[in-house]
């Protein structure tokens, strides 16, 4: 006859074993981006019309990549594979309009998007190539400069979380 503690035991052994099955610690990079540990982000290119964005986008990702933790940033000649990008748009479009006047604008979506490219630094060849884009509303007030810099500002955490989603998880 076997004893009530020995079967609990018994019993909470195997929910322990059994309750991680398939589960690894850290991050899953994809396959094609597995050896590099250390990621340098120069600057951004800026190719709209829109002051200071490239920096504003490079440093949000640059912040990202370091919470996410899978890579290391160092500076080029440190580095495994260099993350270079550039801002390809900023757009802007009518979201809302006064209830009063449809031709006047309450609210704007404003969007980002980018193109970048991670090079292998010993071969010189391109590892991984992506766009990315990525939105924000601004309720249009008195001062419109500030709202956008907001708008702006919040768009560009968006896109960065969507680029350190693609090369840190694959997705």
């Amino acid at each position: 006859m076997i004893k009530l503690p020995s079967i609990i035991t018994l019993c909470s052994v195997a929910l322990l074993l059994s309750s991680c099955a398939g589960y690894t610690l850290g991050g899953k990079k994809p396959t094609h981006l597995a050896g590099v540990t250390k990621l340098a982000v120069p600057t951004f290119e800026n190719q709209t019309l829109e002051p200071r964005i490239a920096s504003t986008v490079t440093n949000a990702l640059i912040k990202q990549i370091q919470m996410d933790g899978s890579y290391q940033i160092v500076p080029e000649d440190e580095a495994d594979a260099v993350l270079k990008g550039s801002v390809t748009r900023v757009g802007r479009t009518q979201f809302r309009s006064n209830r009063l006047n449809v031709l006047s604008t309450s609210q704007l979506q404003l969007t980002l998007s980018t193109q970048f490219t991670i090079t292998d630094t010993t071969s010189g060849r391109p590892i991984h190539k992506g766009n990315s884009s990525a939105s924000s509303y601004v309720i249009l007030d008195t001062n419109v400069q500030n709202s956008e810099a907001q708008a702006l500002e919040d768009a560009a955490q968006r896109l960065s979380g969507f680029i350190a989603n693609e090369i840190s998880e694959g997705w």
